[in-house]
């Protein structure tokens, strides 16, 4: 009888055989619906996580891209691990499953990359823009001969209505001079003209019958004129520069100020020109990134809107040690340097605090106020951060000064004080409430009225606690028109709002612009006149 080639081992009756597994095995035990239950809960959970961060209020809106990238990223790697290591199939499915799923994503990332483009910028909460290729790129060439005017414009003869430089106549972004109409269902604001304009995120100044805006066109930084009613272009004034970064997108970012007929402009590059408002020639014109020996402009540009004092325009200064610089407003010769660190992206502001006249400057790190006679600092007070600071300093009755910033930094009141002609910045309190980004607050009543992390609220001066936080009008822009709100939404439509501390109420909405709009709106009188990186539009108010 011939033996059994294979026999099997010897066990004692009752027993189980042994079976050595591997993690890397089949197992018999987990087939089926069962395999799956530890994938299918981390994807859920990593779904929950994602609901959370994107309906969180406690993740600035800045921070809830790379967050949520990091969630998808992190449930991809772990799901990849799971079917190497523990799903138990066969290898061959493993690797197959784990290679389609990577063929899929990158057959994904090529599609978007073959009928999609970057639109050069990002969202106000941090999300890149990309849109078809076959939408052609929004670019304008100079307006050249197509710039006709039957005599000179006269930028002198002004009018209480005027809006002659960045937030208005005071700069306090505040219109004292209009009352709206409260109902915009019965009487809408009635548009008088629309048309494209180059890129440029800054807004109008208006003075008299003409509106002044900055652009982008082609190579060409321009400023253009226009008719405030009307919209046709009366002159343009070019300079050779093109200002472009993937974040802020391109073109200039500040806004013209309009002063004894001049106009006074500063592009994103740095070049500063003083014009002849009749026709836009170049009065004088310097580049303050040589004035002040810096070594690089500023990383998203200069930013700040010309301050004009007495005899001087005050600029907010390049990278390096020089945080402002001032100009003989007739002559273009450097007055003074001021300051020992960068500016940052707000424009200056004058005001008497604590019975000093004194120019209030955001720097990169610090609120600074300057002598306007010769740049010497009187006082200063940390303001962290390395991100970008945009919001204007506003001062608060006599001495103190409020100050907000986006990237989670808040908002900060400040104390001035006076003693033996030498002043001191002390906090009143510093609040997380109010994370303003490229918006500015109003200040009414003892309230401050911004958009916070992109929803609007209202904040108590007295204590910096918030009193109420509202609608989500994205990372736009406002104006107190008498007593209402004018707010720019970032997607582009206006709306009326009626704000008190007690809440607000939004009575009318008009959708005035269709891509994402961050610059601020101008009120002059009745005229109502907003503007983005590719067209502007004009509003009669009723």
């Amino acid at each position: 009888m011939e033996s059994d080639p294979n026999p099997l081992p010897y066990r004692e009756p009752g027993t189980t055989p042994s079976r050595r597994r591997s993690i890397f095995s089949p197992r018999p035990e987990v087939t089926g619906l069962r395999r799956w239950r530890l994938p299918v809960a981390f994807v859920l959970l990593a779904i929950g996580a994602l609901c959370w961060i994107l309906s969180s209020d406690s993740i600035e809106g800045n921070f809830k891209f790379p967050w949520f990238a990091l969630d998808v990223a992190l449930t991809g790697f772990v799901l990849a691990g799971w079917l190497l290591l523990l799903s138990g199939l066969p290898w061959r499915r493993r690797f197959a499953t784990l290679g389609g799923s990577v063929l899929a994503l990158v057959m994904l990332v090529f599609a978007v990359t073959l009928t999609t483009r970057a639109d050069g910028t990002f969202t106000g909460a941090g999300v890149p823009r990309r849109v078809w290729k076959w939408i052609p790129r929004h670019t304008l060439a100079p307006l050249g001969t197509a710039v006709a005017t039957s005599g000179a414009t006269d930028l002198s003869h002004t009018t209480p209505d005027d809006s002659p430089q960045f937030l208005g106549a005071d700069r306090d972004n505040q219109t004292r001079n209009v009352h709206l109409s409260r109902d915009w269902s019965t009487t809408p604001p009635v548009e008088l003209w629309r048309r494209p304009v180059g890129p440029g995120w800054g807004a109008f100044a208006v003075v008299g019958k003409y509106a002044l805006t900055q652009e982008q066109r082609g190579e060409e930084e321009a400023v253009v004129c226009y008719e405030a009613a009307t919209g046709n272009p009366v002159w343009e004034h070019l300079n050779h520069a093109h200002y472009s970064e993937f974040q802020a997108g391109e073109g200039p970012h500040a806004t013209p100020t309009i002063v004894g007929g001049r106009v006074y402009v500063q592009g994103a590059t740095g070049i500063l020109d003083c014009l002849d408002g009749a026709n836009g020639k170049v009065i004088w014109s310097r580049d303050i990134v040589k004035d002040a020996q810096a070594k690089k402009n500023l990383y998203y540009g200069q930013s700040g809107s010309p301050l004009i004092h007495d005899k001087l325009v005050i600029v907010p200064g390049p990278a390096g040690e020089t945080s402002l610089l001032a100009y003989d407003r007739e002559t273009g010769q450097l007055a003074w340097k001021a300051g020992h660190e960068n500016a940052s992206y707000a424009s200056p502001i004058f005001a008497t605090v604590a019975g000093v006249p004194q120019v209030l400057n955001v720097n990169q790190h610090s609120i600074a106020g300057f002598s306007p006679a010769d740049g010497k600092t009187l006082w200063e007070s940390h303001w962290p951060g390395e991100l970008p600071k945009a919001s204007q300093p506003v001062p608060v009755g006599n001495d103190r000064v409020y100050s907000s910033s986006g990237y989670g930094l808040g908002s900060v009141l400040l104390q001035i004080a006076s003693s033996n002609d030498t002043l001191t910045a002390s906090e009143l309190w510093h609040s997380p409430t109010m994370k303003t980004e490229f918006t500015n607050v109003v200040i009414r009543d003892g309230q401050a009225y911004g958009l916070d992390d992109s929803r609007l609220t209202c904040q108590d001066l007295a204590t910096g606690k918030k009193n109420w936080r509202g609608e989500n009008y994205g990372h736009g822009q406002i104006l107190l028109a008498g007593d209402l709100l004018i707010i720019q939404s970032e997607p582009g439509d206006v709306a009326l709002v009626d704000a008190k501390p007690t809440g607000a109420t939004e009575l009318g909405r008009i959708p005035a612009l269709h891509h994402m709009t961050w610059n601020p709106p101008t009120l002059a009188g009745h005229l109502l006149l907003v503007r983005n990186d590719r067209e502007a539009v004009c509003y009669r108010l009723p």
